[in-house]
């Protein structure tokens, strides 16, 4: 479904070509409530000034949040001071490229919603691994709902 941030998709940072999904396709928009991303436009794009590499758009779990709090990056608690509402379970967000390798490593990365996810992780994730823990409906909105988010985080994948 077009949204009016589709155009936005086009944008990159000093470059002419716009940002694809790990299809090749124009990338989708992630999450806009809360809004995401290293630009907080919704989208995970690749930045030459994003050192954190925000580029996978996965839909958190309550084991991923707190996986990432114990490794000192808490998602879960609200800061006012930067627009950061807190994320709960089912959330979408733009992960950083590192922290989901870790979580897959550790057996507890979240579901990745493909066509949202830039192609430029594809430089460090393959995507036969990717695919292994996509979204199995990709019919969000990106408000940060999807249909079968649950479904997808209890369907018995083990991590590995």
């Amino acid at each position: 479904m077009p949204t009016d941030t589709d155009a936005d998709a086009d944008r990159t940072d000093g470059d002419d070509a716009p940002d694809r999904n790990v299809f090749g396709e124009p990338l989708q928009p992630c999450c806009t409530d809360p809004a995401t991303g290293a630009l907080r436009d919704g989208f995970c794009r690749s930045l030459d000034g994003d050192p954190g590499r925000h580029e996978v758009c996965a839909v958190v779990t309550e084991e991923f949040l707190e996986f990432s709090r114990r490794r000192g990056n808490d998602l879960i608690t609200p800061r006012e001071h930067l627009d950061f509402p807190g994320l709960s379970d089912g959330d979408r967000w733009c992960l950083c490229v590192p922290r989901w390798i870790e979580a897959h490593e550790a057996g507890v990365a979240p579901p990745v919603e493909l066509a949202a996810t830039n192609e430029a992780v594809l430089d460090e994730i393959d995507r036969e691994t990717l695919e292994a823990y996509a979204v199995e409906d990709t019919g969000g909105d990106g408000d940060g709902s999807s249909a079968d988010e649950g479904e997808a985080e209890s369907d018995g994948r083990d991590g590995a």
